[in-house]
């Protein structure tokens, strides 16, 4: 297995990892991502950011990905995070691991992947959010020491509300 920044050729692939990845949840009765999310034009903006990382297998196939982002979006502004400030964190989206993969510890590769990335570059913290609905995620992420903090939403997505989580890295 390997991790790598990834470039606009994988795009197709990830595209399939997350479509396989929503159909999986929302079979499961999670409907957190569908056919139009994440996109496309999302994956462009990862990478032209260098934010977009894939886990390829030994065959070089893409089985999984993650986001690491220093942008925060508008929507986390009224959390209150476990930090005062606002300048020196990580965000982390669209953690994905393809379903016939899922279960072999490849998440939480990716996620010590941003974790040390992290503290290598001296950020306090990582930060996410994940849908209320899935509790799957919020257990992957409270076993990892993340602390559930404010909710936020996605109108556009859900009427239900997503969790936001925290983990200090001092």
């Amino acid at each position: 297995m390997n991790i790598r920044i990834s470039d606009t050729g994988d795009i197709d692939q990830l595209l399939k990892v997350t479509r396989a990845c929503a159909d999986f949840m929302i079979k499961n009765g999670i409907f957190q991502w569908n056919e139009h999310y994440p996109s496309r034009k999302a994956f462009e903006g990862d990478i032209e950011r260098n934010e977009l990382y894939v886990l390829e297998n030994d065959d070089r196939s893409v089985i999984g990905s993650i986001v690491i982002s220093t942008i925060m979006d508008d929507v986390y502004k009224p959390v209150k995070w476990l930090t005062s400030n606002n300048r020196n964190h990580i965000y982390i989206h669209r953690l994905a691991v393809h379903p016939d993969h899922q279960g072999k510890g490849y998440a939480q590769m990716l996620m010590d992947h941003a974790e040390d990335h992290a503290k290598q570059n001296g950020y306090e913290s990582v930060r996410l959010d994940t849908f209320s609905k899935n509790l799957r995620n919020q257990k992957f992420y409270e076993l990892r020491g993340y602390k559930r903090l404010d909710k936020i939403f996605f109108p556009e997505k859900s009427e239900h509300p997503f969790y936001c989580y925290e983990k200090l890295l001092g």
